[in-house]
């Protein structure tokens, strides 16, 4: 499938909250929030794209480091869903039994991300670059619909101890970050 040119009228940009990405600074784009969590995304990312047929879906949002080399803002290249375990039945952790979607890679240049429905406070067993909750959902969304995607997050914390504390102080950041190094080249 070709890469048609992204532009707002055919582009959802979906991010969980909206203190991640505030409206004003995206007026004029197609702008979904969804909420937190795996389940929260996909039900909103499928109402959305059956509502509105994008083309293309942007995901944008927070994201902890796992790789302590990883700082700002980063595109992500592969997705796997951290929290599913299945072991007990003899499936690989991530992958979820008996579907064909298993890891997600969207090519290119870019970090791994393990989508889990839990804040990252301690590594968790499937080791990925970074960490969010909702990605693993809206890629395999856009798939389904042969929607084009792409992720970027912005690193707010470390997963650690203190990452919500980190979260909170850097998420304005992120936001700034996006729209410079993402939205604001889209539009020249």
């Amino acid at each position: 499938m070709n890469n048609p040119l992204i532009q707002p009228e055919n582009t959802l940009i979906v991010v969980a909250l909206e203190d991640e990405l505030p409206t004003q600074l995206v007026a004029g784009w197609n702008v979904l929030y969804t909420g937190v969590g795996k389940v929260n995304a996909a039900i909103a990312a499928t109402e959305a794209v059956l509502e509105t047929r994008p083309i293309h879906l942007i995901n944008y949002g927070t994201a902890g480091a796992l790789n302590p080399s990883i700082t700002g803002l980063n595109r992500v290249n592969h997705i796997v869903q951290r929290d599913m375990d299945v072991r007990p039945l003899g499936f690989e952790l991530g992958h979820t039994p008996f579907d064909t979607t298993g890891h997600i890679d969207l090519g290119g240049p870019g970090v791994s991300l393990g989508t889990g429905d839990h804040f990252v406070t301690t590594p968790p067993e499937l080791v990925t670059d970074i960490v969010d909750m909702e990605a693993y959902a809206l890629a395999k969304v856009a798939r389904l619909f042969s929607v084009h995607f792409q992720c970027w997050k912005y690193i707010s914390d470390h997963a650690n101890e203190d990452a919500a504390d980190h979260w909170a102080e850097n998420v304005a950041k992120g936001a700034r970050a996006f729209v410079e190094e993402v939205i604001e080249p889209l539009a020249h």
